[in-house]
């Protein structure tokens, strides 16, 4: 038998708590750690739809990446996501910054890995992943090699006046990195999410920017995380979820 903890102490051997950036709030969110596990449904988010899906699957236990409880409780209300899950018996296990920046098995390693970037590494105390690509591509065929990659329905790129290599990554809300991103000599930077102002620095520094999506670049962990776990414990099934989605349409 299964138990929530021996899925926790798992995770802690490539995404421990211990590393989460100080903002965060990670970990086991609801529910007991006590508690057995047959069934778990694996999602980015963990929304009303969701908790329905893991309800009519069975599962005891949910896995995300963004926290259901982020900020301080001051209420729960009856629409609550939280109150649903307590109402329905459902934990929920949080990994965020943690398996963002884990560099053994994490978001931006699976994201790298997934458009073809080898040999990274993270800067030291941040989120930015660099590595390389095996060969020089245009900044077009770059941005066309992530959109099939990550099956994006659409993406935004922006042009640089060399060939992309170098390759940085910060998956979700990583504009900021685009600064560092030239410091360290990438010819491109690759994210969920970019500022305007920040498209206007890139261009003036000379790195192109690939904005997947916030979920698409994130979303890459989850078949990953679901058959890692799934190695690990046999006599659970882990089920990506099929509801959570970005709801995003592009005409």
């Amino acid at each position: 038998m299964t138990y929530i903890k021996d899925i926790i102490n798992f995770t802690e051997t490539f995404a421990p708590l211990s590393s989460a950036i100080e903002y965060d709030n990670a970990g086991l969110l609801v529910g007991s750690a006590q508690k057995p596990v047959t069934k778990a449904v694996v999602a980015l988010d963990i929304t009303d739809a969701v908790i329905d899906e893991a309800a009519e699957n069975g599962a005891e236990l949910i896995i995300s990446h963004h926290p259901v409880i982020f900020n301080p409780i001051k209420s729960v209300s009856d629409e609550d996501v939280v109150y649903k899950l307590a109402q329905k018996n459902i934990s929920a296990l949080c990994l965020h910054t943690n398996l963002d920046i884990s560099p053994i098995f994490g978001v931006n390693t699976c994201l790298a890995k997934a458009v073809g970037i080898k040999g990274g590494s993270f800067l030291e105390g941040e989120c930015l992943y660099i590595g390389e690509l095996s060969e020089a591509v245009t900044n077009e065929e770059f941005a066309a090699l992530v959109k099939t990659a990550l099956n994006c329905k659409g993406l935004r790129y922006t042009l640089a006046k060399k060939r992309v290599k170098r390759a940085a990554v910060c998956s979700g809300s990583g504009g900021d990195y685009v600064y560092l991103a030239k410091e360290q000599g990438a010819d491109v930077l690759l994210t969920g999410e970019i500022k305007h102002h920040e498209i206007l620095d890139a261009v003036k520094l000379d790195v192109a920017v690939v904005d997947a999506g916030h979920f698409k670049t994130e979303d890459v962990v989850i078949p990953p995380l679901c058959k890692k776990l799934k190695a690990q414990f046999k006599d659970v099934a882990f089920i990506r979820s099929e509801k959570c989605t970005d709801t995003v349409e592009y005409l």
